[in-house]
């Protein structure tokens, strides 16, 4: 039946190159956007569309118990999930700058497409947070009312985190430890998405494989999460980052500095940059060493002749 579909422009448009890499960028673009938008998206209805609409005891109440932190990781996980179904089938569905950069280091993914597969999730990224705050603004503004925030006075930093992230109070500012946080996460995401994938491995069969990343994703936020937000995606911080200061949030969203109460921090954007490129190497490296390699070295023992086996491959 899928063949019987008629492209959208007539037959002439698949002349434009959307068979090679036009094609994957613009899946990845799409898959991106659909990340933030039901990824942002969930924030902002725990944030100001709840308490909002009066489904909360008052317009400010959110985090109530840790309720309000299960409805966000649990709606992350769908996220990823629905995302990947929407891009998986033209490129795997990277979505994320960390993800094509761990994949290009141990995986053979081209090089050449690392920076245009970057440069277009970002942009995805920017487009699902505008998304966002097309539908909520009345919310957040509404929420920011209540709460006598004024972003353009750096104090709603509860509305600026529907778009980007920032690190725990206790981390009294410094950036080492959000940092580190980081780096951990993202190379938990590179080693729990390389042994889903992995057919040497208990990779899921049929079509599951999305659900089971979306899985991953919420057992990251659930233990790693208060830290610093589990971004472990760049384009998933910068691009609704840059939404956010479009839109009033001022030096909150970029470079990233505030200073009100218990919560400090200063120049915070790139941290979540940095540590998933750098926790995505970290991750592909770790798990190639530990399971990759093991499961090589029993493949090949099971190719050598008078094995009697077959193994599976990658």
């Amino acid at each position: 039946m899928a063949t019987e579909i008629k492209p959208l422009h007539g037959e002439g448009r698949s002349f434009a190159g959307l068979s090679g890499l036009s094609g994957e960028l613009m899946a990845e673009f799409f898959g991106t956007m659909v990340l933030l938008a039901f990824g942002d998206g969930v924030v902002a209805a725990a944030v100001a569309g709840l308490p909002g609409s009066g489904r909360t005891s008052g317009p400010t109440t959110i985090f109530v118990g840790v309720g309000g932190w299960l409805l966000i990781t649990f709606g992350w996980a769908f996220a990823v999930t629905l995302a990947v179904y929407v891009a998986g089938g033209i490129t795997g569905a990277h979505l994320n700058p960390a993800v094509t950069l761990g994949l290009a280091v141990r995986r053979k993914f081209p090089w050449n497409k690392v920076l245009p597969y970057s440069v277009v999730q970002v942009l995805g990224a920017f487009f699902g947070g505008l998304i966002v705050y097309m539908v909520y603004g009345p919310a957040i503004q509404a929420f920011d009312l209540a709460a006598k925030a004024v972003p353009q006075q750096g104090t709603a930093l509860a509305t600026y985190s529907i778009f980007a992230t920032f690190p725990a109070a206790y981390f009294h500012g410094s950036s080492l430890g959000p940092l580190v946080d980081q780096i951990v996460g993202t190379a938990f995401l590179l080693i729990l998405i390389l042994a889903i994938t992995d057919g040497r491995n208990l990779a899921p069969v049929g079509n599951v494989g999305p659900f089971i990343v979306g899985l991953a994703i919420a057992a990251i936020g659930m233990s790693y999460g208060p830290n610093a937000g589990y971004a472990i995606n760049p384009a998933r911080d910068f691009g609704p980052r840059m939404v956010a200061w479009l839109f009033g949030w001022g030096k909150t969203a970029f470079p990233g500095t505030f200073s009100s109460g218990a919560f400090h921090f200063s120049s915070y954007f790139w941290i979540p940059i940095i540590g998933p490129l750098v926790g995505a190497v970290v991750g592909v490296l770790l798990y190639d060493f530990f399971i990759g390699d093991v499961l090589a070295s029993r493949l090949k023992k099971n190719e050598e002749p008078g094995s009697g086996r077959v193994a599976p491959s990658e």
